[in-house]
């Protein structure tokens, strides 16, 4: 029964697509069709995951032989785990709202029917990815979520900025697919199985595949040293960022480690490097986001910064709780995205905090769910994002870890604090600093619906998930009271830092950049080294190489110094000054002897 209605699911969601295949169909409100078809896929996802919680049941179905490799047999096969069961309702329930939002924000666009099908397209593959039961049909899922956000993030491809961004992201995703692929080679060859629960059942004593999986999730997730296409994706519009960042896309490389985390869970080396790659990746991209200045940048990097303490949990071998951050995070998420959209359309396309300042006044409602989105994300007690991030931080202070993962992670969870309140006090509060003949309004249904549905998905949807849902982590019954605090104290000091700061800067005016600002605000140095170093060297050992091989060894000593090295030798070898008298008569005789010869020759 749960695969039947999960099927109807998934071809419900789909059926605009369907639709629009005949000549008949009315395109005209295919938008539309695509939101409502969204609204009734979730509301029927409900379904299995009220069985799921009632009967606490997984399920595993092999539908159809797909094809033969060798020995190998691959099924059309869905797994319906705890998983994908509760991530199935989370990712509709979200992409409704921002579908709703893009009726309004891409109202003007006139290929917003390939929109539409595009962000379609892209929620389906990531379902197939979520539910998929063997390797091969998740990396259709995997790479399907690939190829559409290449296409959305180079959705308005007449400017350069956005095609570089499509590009990057795409290039960055092919050196994770490297891993993945590795991975499922290694597996087939080894296993002789690409179903995920006979590879469970295979003891694996090397670490290629583990290290491929590590790989593929880090480029898909943008962990450190894969990071710099994720906030280069912002070129993208608004509801793509949306989607991308709350429950497709890079949300995929970590459910990828969730699902196969049995296969991790006793390799110590993994999971070490799992962890410190985290913690290294969400303190990183924590300092990156404390001096943007682009509003959709400082969030893009609050994501990866969240990423990478996802990777941290799962290194501390807690899988459902990474998960469970998952679930959390793609509420708040979307809606910062929306509410920086609906800001962004109403200055006139101005993406700058610099440039704004009580907006607190104009768009009320927006300003309303950027608080509580920045609420949430920093961990403050009874939203969302606390009943997640409380129990990570609880579990990192209560486990095995090293000193040095552990810090990392707590100074990243307190600039977290020190950046929300910075785009708080530089967007909402203090006066305007943008042209007061703008006229800003958030009287769109659309608009407003997906707020404010997101926004009670942000204080009430961790609150649902831990107290409603059997609990797959059960906390420890006793540690210190400050370790028990730790969370939010740390929380409280970045927001106490971030005033401070903003008291303190209010009236001044810097002279000249420090270096710690600009290795923070120049994505510490790493576009820089990477992207223009490379190119450059690389023309200048071209160039000097050329001037080499050309200059000097053929049009130098080729020619010129052959010439005279040439002479040299000749007047050298072939020169009769030497002082000696013999020389003197046999040149005097040859060349009486050349003469008598031509005189004779001419006489004839």
């Amino acid at each position: 029964m749960m695969v039947s209605i999960m099927l109807t699911t998934l071809v419900v969601m789909n059926m605009p697509l369907i639709l629009s295949t005949y000549p008949n169909y009315n395109m005209q409100n295919f938008p539309t069709h695509v939101k409502s078809a969204v609204k009734t896929a979730f509301t029927l996802s409900l379904i299995p995951t009220i069985i799921f919680i009632m009967l606490d049941q997984e399920m595993v179905t092999f539908n159809w032989h797909w094809m033969t490799i060798q020995s190998t047999k691959i099924f059309m096969s869905f797994k319906l785990d705890y998983f994908s069961i509760l991530f199935l309702p989370t990712a509709l329930f979200v992409t409704w709202s921002i579908l709703e939002f893009s009726l309004w924000y891409m109202a003007s666009d006139p290929n917003i029917n390939k929109f539409f099908k595009y962000l379609l397209m892209f929620l389906t593959t990531m379902l197939i990815l979520t539910t998929a039961n063997n390797l091969f049909q998740l990396f259709i899922g995997w790479e399907g979520v690939g190829i559409m956000s290449f296409l959305l993030i180079g959705w308005w491809h007449g400017r350069t900025d956005a095609n570089t961004a499509a590009l990057q992201a795409m290039l960055y995703n092919r050196i994770g697919d490297i891993g993945f692929i590795l991975m499922m080679v290694w597996l087939m060859l080894n296993c002789n199985s690409l179903d995920i629960q006979q590879i469970f059942m295979t003891k694996i004593n090397s670490n290629i595949p583990l290290m491929g999986l590590l790989l593929a999730a880090a480029g898909k997730s943008a962990q450190f040293g894969l990071h710099p296409w994720l906030p280069a994706a912002m070129e993208g519009p608004t509801p793509v960022s949306a989607l991308l960042h709350s429950s497709t896309m890079v949300v995929a490389g970590i459910f990828l480690m969730i699902r196969f985390h049995p296969m991790l869970s006793n390799n110590h080396t993994i999971l070490t490097m799992t962890m410190c790659l985290g913690a290294m990746t969400t303190l990183f991209t924590a300092m990156c986001a404390l001096t943007q200045n682009d509003i959709k940048k400082i969030i893009a990097f609050s994501t990866s910064s969240q990423l990478g303490l996802m990777m941290v949990t799962i290194g501390i071998n807690q899988p459902y709780m990474a998960f469970l951050h998952i679930c959390t995070h793609a509420f708040f998420k979307a809606m910062l995205f929306m509410c920086s959209g609906s800001i962004i359309h109403n200055m006139k396309d101005e993406q700058d905090i610099r440039k704004m300042g009580a907006i607190y006044k104009t768009l009320p409602l927006t300003s309303t769910a950027l608080i509580i989105g920045n609420m949430a994300l920093t961990g403050i007690p009874f939203l969302s994002g606390f009943y997640s991030k409380d129990l990570i931080i609880e579990a990192i202070n209560t486990s095995y870890t090293n000193a040095w993962a552990l810090t990392m992670t707590m100074m990243a969870t307190s600039m977290t604090a020190v950046y929300s309140t910075r785009m708080i006090i530089m967007v909402l509060l203090n006066n305007p600093r943008y042209n007061s003949m703008l006229t800003m309004n958030e009287n769109n249904i659309n608009l407003n619906n997906s707020i404010k549905r997101l926004m009670i998905g942000s204080i009430f949807a961790g609150f649902m998930l831990t107290h409603y849902i059997t609990p797959m982590y059960v906390p420890p019954m006793t540690m210190p009271l400050f370790m028990k605090m730790m969370a939010l104290i740390i929380t409280l000091t970045g927001f106490i830092v971030a005033l401070d700061l903003s008291m303190m800067t209010h009236h001044l005016k810097m002279m000249h950049n420090t270096h710690s600002f600009m290795f923070s605000n120049m994505l510490g140095y790493f576009t820089n080294i990477l992207h223009r170093q490379p190119p450059t060297l690389t023309l200048k050992y071209s160039q000097n190489s050329s001037n080499l091989l050309l200059d000097q060894s053929w049009y130098e000593y080729n020619l010129p110094m052959m010439l005279m090295n040439f002479h040299k030798q000749m007047s050298k070898y072939m020169s009769n000054q030497n002082g000696l008298i013999k020389l003197y008569f046999m040149s005097f005789f040859i060349s009486m002897l050349i003469m008598l010869i031509f005189t004779f020759s001419f006489h004839e």
